[in-house]
């Protein structure tokens, strides 16, 4: 349980450490991508129309006669309020106040303009209007009040129109007839004629007087109904003209573009690498291929793939030194004479890294011969500047194996046998026990065989030779080499029993990589420049002389 929590806890860090090499590395570009996006949207805000919002208040009085008890008193109110919320931006509502403005607008498009809000458990009721003019969106603001208004008032009225003309014509009828009935008394005498006929005018007389009160006060009842029942609303609070503008809000728009800039970078570079399936660093290697990481090579200088040769003294040349070092350790247990480096696709540096650890293995007092078992795309005689028109195939058809025939030596401790002639069939050449007699007798004349084979990947020659190894160094280079490919190469080597002794990462691009802050961070290289900087080790800083001693090979 502790062992996995440790493991668990390693792993959160070294993704940690990746995460942070990867930002540190593109920062210039996340910052690029702020910068850009918010400087786009900075131009754009400060290029736009500006828009002006208005706010005026209304107040909604419900009716008297509309309130019983407190609770229906107050979801009346509500219900009452979200409807006139409602019908403010119908059109009616927006034809009127365009008509009275005399507006160049269409309603649908000032419906757009108009922003209307209940406020919460009041009888208020709040209209916000946005125009590029402040003082056409206070005028629509107030305008929207008044026809509102006056409209709801006409609505409300208009229910007790036609009651109260009738009533109002009765009233006018009963009226002429009693002042018919009135100036005809006034002219009768007394004859017994008129008598008669006055008292059935007296009595019309009173019939009329009587209906004529009684339809008053029921016309008086209908006025008091309409006002009681009828719900008005008014100003609560005008619009006035506004003095600064709501939108474009310039900086804070250009706040969020940096922002969004600055993620959508971030996401495209977590994407790529994301998709990107090469081996990047340590930490690919430790988690993907589970072997240790023996060395790690820096990218060399261009025409100088032999450094440790010509620049002895260069960090390059030291971390061979310690790759030598690493692999004395891993064979402690056993007698390592012939050790086989080879990679999982072509262009991972293979033969460099061999031809460099031939060279320091040499100069640590070791007698090395380096094979160069390629016999497909053959280069140690191309590093070493030799002849290849004899070598390893020279020996599968001599009737009498002679090793000096054609051993070439380079300098002291070193020789190397080259490829030779290239035959049809190397696999089979490389896997035959004749190889393995080959192998024998070079062991015989030296302390350690370095065999450079192709690609595991492309081909079998690697993994039917390193049956006859005691050991297998397989080269990746990071940010080349593919995960796949390099776990399919390894688990085949296994297959046929290799000996693994572990990875060695080449070509490593420290300075200006998006890695570098990783390798730092792990301890592995604080990146040297030996042509004239100064240099920074894990135990402190240090002066290097501008330039280190240069050797060549004899």
């Amino acid at each position: 349980m502790n062992n996995r929590f440790v493991d668990d806890t390693q792993s959160l860090a070294s993704d940690f450490r990746y995460y942070y090499a990867l930002i540190k590395h593109w920062a210039w570009l996340f910052i690029l991508a702020a910068v850009l996006s918010g400087g786009i949207a900075y131009f754009v805000s400060r290029n736009m129309t500006p828009v002006y919002q208005a706010s005026a208040t209304m107040l909604v009085n419900q009716a008297p006669s509309t309130s019983s008890s407190e609770y229906v008193s107050i979801l009346t109110s509500q219900r009452l309020v979200q409807t006139y919320a409602q019908m403010i931006i119908k059109q009616p509502v927006l034809e009127g106040v365009i008509e009275t403005l005399n507006l160049e607008l269409t309603p649908a498009q000032l419906k757009k303009m108009v922003f209307v809000n209940p406020i919460e458990d009041t009888q208020l009721i709040e209209i916000k209007v946005q125009h590029p003019n402040p003082d056409v969106a206070a005028d629509i603001a107030n305008t929207i009040v008044v026809v509102f208004s006056k409209q709801n008032e006409e609505y409300q009225t208009s229910r007790y129109k036609d009651l109260k003309k009738n009533l109002s014509n009765q009233l006018e009828e009963l009226g002429q007839a009693i002042e018919r009935d009135s100036i005809a008394l006034q002219s009768l005498g007394d004859s017994r004629e008129d008598e008669a006929e006055r008292n059935r005018l007296e009595t019309s007389l009173a019939q009329n007087r009587q209906l004529y009160a009684t339809i008053l006060k029921t016309f008086e009842d209908v006025k008091l109904a309409e006002a009681e029942s009828t719900s008005n609303v008014m100003f609560a609070e005008t619009a006035i003209p506004p003095i600064h503008p709501i939108k474009p809000k310039v900086m804070q728009n250009t706040l969020l573009a940096g922002i969004v800039g600055l993620f959508l970078a971030v996401g495209v570079i977590l994407l790529v690498e994301a998709l990107d399936d090469t081996i990047k660093g340590p930490m690919d290697v430790e988690k993907n291929l589970r072997l240790p990481i023996l060395g790690v090579i820096l990218q060399m200088p261009d025409n100088e793939a032999l450094i440790t040769a010509k620049e002895p003294r260069s960090p390059i040349s030291e971390a061979f030194r310690s790759l030598r070092t690493n692999i004395q350790f891993t064979s402690v247990d056993f007698h390592l004479k012939t050790l086989l480096v080879t990679s999982a696709t072509p262009q991972d540096g293979k033969t460099t890294v061999i031809s460099n650890l031939a060279v320091v293995l040499a100069q640590g007092g070791k007698k090395v011969t380096l094979v160069d078992s390629d016999l497909r795309k053959p280069k140690v005689h191309k590093m070493f500047g030799l002849s290849n028109s004899k070598g390893l195939t020279s020996l599968f058809v001599q009737s009498e194996m002679r090793i000096d025939n054609v051993l070439q030596h380079v300098t002291k401790g070193l020789s190397v046998i080259t490829s030779g002639s290239l035959p049809p069939n190397p696999a089979e050449l490389l896997g035959s026990e004749k190889m393995n007699l080959i192998l024998s007798k070079m062991k015989e004349k030296c302390d350690v065989v370095l065999l450079d084979t192709p690609p595991v990947f492309a081909v079998t020659d690697a993994a039917v030779l390193s049956r006859y190894a005691d050991g297998v160094l397989v080269v990746v280079k990071p940010g080349y080499t593919k995960i796949t490919v390099a776990k399919q190469s390894i688990e085949q080597l296994k297959r046929v029993g290799a000996n693994i002794l572990g990875v060695v990462l080449n070509d490593v691009k420290v300075r200006g990589s998006k890695y570098s802050a990783y390798y730092y961070s792990n301890g592995y290289y604080y990146y040297h420049d030996y042509y004239g900087t100064s240099k920074k080790s894990k135990k402190g800083k240090k002066k290097v002389s501008k330039k280190s001693s240069r050797t060549t090979i004899q």
